[in-house]
Parts: structure tokens; sequence; C-alpha cells
């Protein structure tokens, strides 16, 4: 209906307008494929199958940018797994033809991959992904994916795969729209990474109509089918303004009265840190290291480790990089530290907790970070992820020093860490507030759930009372927090943290500029009263709406 108006969850901030461009739905085994004649030559198509799938794979991670090789190269190793291939030949080998032994083998390492949960469950869209391409490379029809664009389009589907989402044309995707996925979705992070404006979780996207223009705003969440020309134009004349003024605001995170919010970026990889050590921001605040260990089936050496880490901290001279150590454990299993199966990997031996129970893996891992640091002259902070006591931060904090490593630091995930801050940074040098992961143990919700996302929402008012909490524990002890979780990059939710006693920001090097213009337009008091209207709300629609009524008008008119 036109003007009609829906609403998902915005995921990458922005607005636009454009015709629906479908992406059709995975191709699906035939009901009645019949039991293979020869047992041994169906196998053969089935691994020539997932063969194809990642040579495509690894030639499109080829190609592609700095963002969008790491993850077509992460799911080509998918297609490559001899589990999934022993797996699908097992299936083969129980009458089922190929196409359907493939489906087969997809589901049942889809079910272990949710049942981690963790990083494994984030991985079940890339499977599947792969799985749907194998059946279609063994039934010799076009893999499933985005079709060619003739021009300007909004994307919408069910969900994209990771190598869906790497692979698009930024010139004619205008919008993405999809049914499933969450706030933290791979989806949600290419899109923001890419600047491509997103919602998802909006519920009958797959039936808009293909060619129905519709207008989306990334950061509201809504959709307007048939929009009118008054709504088009407003958004071009909103997107404009905000180009306009971004490029007026440049260098170090400030408030309007110069109270320092210092703008930092999330790295995962050395692509990552050349690309972001090229833009306008003040150093990382999280380097996500376990890239160089989840691959490995031996543990990598202290001169494998600190190879990477020199290319990573040589992107940032004079600008500070804070490195998270290892965050594995059952959630992401190492081929050479595993404790063993878990009822509940989230809550069980991950992070911290498996350092503690194999220290040589923290040891070499803060040897390696020592060499590349002396090497490069970094300004190198290290921080431990999953620490939930004052003894685990102190155990922690007295291996970083010992290995010549001037700055200790903790995550706070656990709400335990932030009700007891007082105590927890007495230990170490800063904390940094990993707001995502913090959310989920808050409000007792899988990250991975997407129909849970309003429970995950970062302005919920629950989640705002342990950041608070974990300010204060920072001020009592005149330490340093961040935070480096997805409300780092929301530019009205920066100003409510900065008014809880945040000092600086760490997010996707592309929210980095509407969030310093956001910081510009306010004194750090005006921040202090946002902050209180956030922690009074009833619920986290309410606190948003509380803050954006309150903020700058120059501001609102423009984000």
């Amino acid at each position: 209906m036109s003007g009609e108006t829906f609403t998902g969850v915005g995921v990458s901030p922005g607005t636009a307008a454009g015709p629906v461009v479908q992406v059709a739905p995975p191709v699906r085994p035939p009901a009645d494929e019949p039991t293979p004649v020869d047992a041994a030559a169906a196998t053969d198509l089935v691994l020539e199958a997932f063969a194809s799938v990642a040579k495509d794979l690894d030639a499109r991670a080829e190609a592609a940018d700095e963002h969008a090789a790491p993850i077509l190269k992460a799911t080509a190793l998918i297609a490559r797994d001899k589990g999934l291939a022993k797996a699908a030949g097992r299936q083969v080998g129980k009458g089922k033809g190929p196409a359907t032994a493939i489906a087969a083998a997809v589901d049942e390492y889809a079910a272990q991959f949710e049942a981690l949960g963790g990083y494994f469950a984030e991985r079940v869209t890339d499977l599947r992904d792969v799985g749907h391409r194998a059946v279609a490379a063994v039934l010799g029809v076009p893999a499933p994916g985005v079709p060619s664009l003739t021009g300007p389009s909004v994307i919408v589907a069910e969900d994209l795969a990771p190598a869906e989402t790497a692979a698009l044309d930024r010139a004619k995707v205008v919008a993405i729209i999809t049914a499933a996925g969450g706030r933290t979705s791979h989806t949600a992070i290419l899109a923001a990474q890419m600047g491509i404006p997103a919602v998802v979780q909006l519920h009958g996207a797959t039936s808009i109509a293909e060619g129905t223009t519709v207008a989306v705003d990334g950061d509201s969440g809504e959709v307007t089918l048939e929009p009118d020309m008054e709504l088009i134009e407003a958004q071009r004349a909103r997107r404009e303004a905000l180009a306009a003024a971004l490029a007026e605001v440049t260098g170090n995170g400030l408030t309007r009265d110069g109270h320092p919010v210092n703008l930092l970026a999330n790295i995962g990889g050395v692509d990552d840190a050349v690309a972001a050590g090229a833009t306008d921001v003040e150093g990382v605040g999280l380097f996500r290291t376990e890239f160089v260990y989840l691959s490995a089936q031996t543990m990598p050496t202290v001169e494998e480790q600190a190879e990477v880490y020199r290319k990573v901290f040589e992107q940032f001279p004079g600008r500070r990089v804070v490195v998270r150590t290892l965050d594995a454990g059952a959630d992401k299993p190492l081929a050479f530290a595993n404790l063993g199966d878990e009822e509940n990997p989230a809550l069980g031996r991950r992070g911290l907790r498996l350092c503690e129970a194999k220290p040589e893996l923290l040891d070499s891992q803060l040897e390696a970070l020592a060499v590349a640091a002396k090497e490069t002259g970094a300004d190198v902070r290290v921080m431990a992820p999953m620490v939930a006591t004052a003894d685990e931060a102190a155990w922690f904090a007295e291996r970083v020093y010992a290995h010549g490593l001037p700055k200790a630091g903790v995550m706070v995930e656990v709400p335990a860490v932030a009700l007891r801050s007082k105590h927890v940074l007495a230990e170490v040098d800063f904390a940094s507030i990993g707001t995502n992961d913090l959310a989920q143990y808050t409000m007792a919700a899988d990250r991975m759930e997407g129909e849970l996302s309003h429970l995950l929402d970062p302005w919920q008012p629950a989640v705002l009372d342990v950041v608070a909490a974990a300010c204060d524990g920072a001020d009592h002890n005149g330490k340093p927090i961040g935070v480096c979780g997805e409300s780092a990059g929301d530019p009205y939710l920066a100003l409510v943290l900065a008014g809880l006693g945040v000092r600086s920001l760490s997010m996707a090097p592309s929210k980095v500029p509407a969030v310093r213009l956001a910081l510009s337009k306010h004194t750090i008091q005006q921040c202090r009263q946002l902050a209180h209207l956030a922690l009074e709300a009833r619920g986290a629609h309410e606190a948003r709406e509380a803050v954006r009524a309150a903020a700058n008008e120059e501001l609102t008119a423009i984000l």
C-alpha cells in the first residue's frame, strides 16, 4: 500500500530510496531425488561440488576489498571442511542422492554449530550458504545470490550470507533489507563497514513486490512502501546536510566545551588495520586477535604471532592500539587447546578462563605482543576478555607486566565486573565495556537469536545501569574506561555514554564521523543530562526518544 511504513531493526545508518530487487531463495534438492546407482560416483560428485564452491569463493576473495576478502576466505574454508564432506558422503551411503545428501549434512552440522553458540552459531549462515551453492552445483543450476543489477537497487532477502553481502556492488546497492538477521550479524557489520543503510528483522520483507520503490531509514529501522516525493526529497536534503556537517568536523573527539572523548577503531586483522590506519581515528580500541589462532592446527609460534602484530602496529604510529587477548574456548574451540564439550559454552571456560587453564597460550601471546611493540615503538595496551573477579584481573595484570608490557586492562562483559568495578579496576590500568556481550548476559538473551533483538537493544535502561556502575568504579579508581561494543557507534548513545563517564569510544571506522559530530554539538554537562534521561526511561524505545528529543536541534535535523 502506497505510503505504508513498516519498522524493523536499523543496523547500518543512513537513508536511501530505490526499487526492490528480491534475492531468489536458495535452490532446494528435488523432493524425489533418486537413490544413486553408483554411490562412489555420487560421492565424487559431492566432493567436486564442494571443491567448486571453495574455488569460486577464493576467486571472489581475490577480487574483493579488505573488508570482504577475509570473510569470503573463511567461507571457502567451510567448503573445504573434510568433516562436512565426510558427513555428506555418509548420507550418500544411506541411499540419498547428492543434492539431498549435501542438504542433510549441512543440517547436521548447522545443528552442532547452533548448539555450540558464540562464534560457531555466527557461522551457521555461512555454512548454509556453502550448502546451497553446493546443491546448485550438483544440480547444474546457477548458484543462489544477488542477481545482476542494472541500476540503483534496494536488496531484499530472507537473510544474506556474508559471501553475498561482501560481493555487493556498492555503486548500485543503495540499501539492504532482510527478514532475518540481528544487530551483530555479518550483514549488519558489513553493511556498516560499506556505508550501506540496512534494516534487519523486517517481517514480511520477502513479500514486497519486485520493483516496488521503498524508502529505507537505517537509523530508525523504518521502511516506507511507494514513498511520496516529499519523503524522498526530505531524505535527500538530510543526507546532503549531514555530509556537509561531517566535513566540517575533523580530528580528535571533543565535546563542544573541549571535554575529550577518544574516537577509536575496532579491527579484526591486518587488512582492517591498514584500512583503519588511513582514517581519521585516534587509534584502535579493540584489536581482536582470534584470527591468528582459529584456523591453526598447532599453537602459532611467538615469531608467527609477532609478525602479524607488527603489521598491525605499524599502521598506527603515535596512536594507541588496545589488544584483546585470545577470546576462544568452548564457543570458539582451538584444535590445540580444547577443554572438551560444555553444556553452555557462552557461560563456560572461554576467554581468560581458557588461559587460566592453559597459561602457555597467554604467555606466548604476551611475549609476541611485547616483541612487536618493542620493534615498532607502538603504544600497546592489553586487555583480557571474560573477566569476572578482581582476583582474575590481578592474575592477568601480573602476567602482562612480567612480559614488559606497560598497561593491562579488562573487558567489562560480565555484569559482576561492572557491579564490583571499584575492586576490579583497582587491579588494572583501564577497562573497556563490550556492550554486545554485556547486554547478552544482563538481559539473558542470546546474541544470535534475532527474535530477541529488542532485548539486546543497547538502549535498554538495565544495560545502561550496568554501564553506569562500571563507570562509577572507574571514576573511584581514577582509571579510564571505554566502550568497544555496538553502542559506541550510535551518535546519540555515544552522548549518553560520555555523560556516564566513558572516556573512549571504539567502533567501525565508518561510524566515527557521525559520533564526532554529535559530541561537537553538546557540552559534557549536556551529555550528563542526556544520560540521566536515558537511565530514568521505562524502556529502550523511551530512552532513545527522550534523548533525541532533548539533543541539539542542529543534530536532530540531519541525523
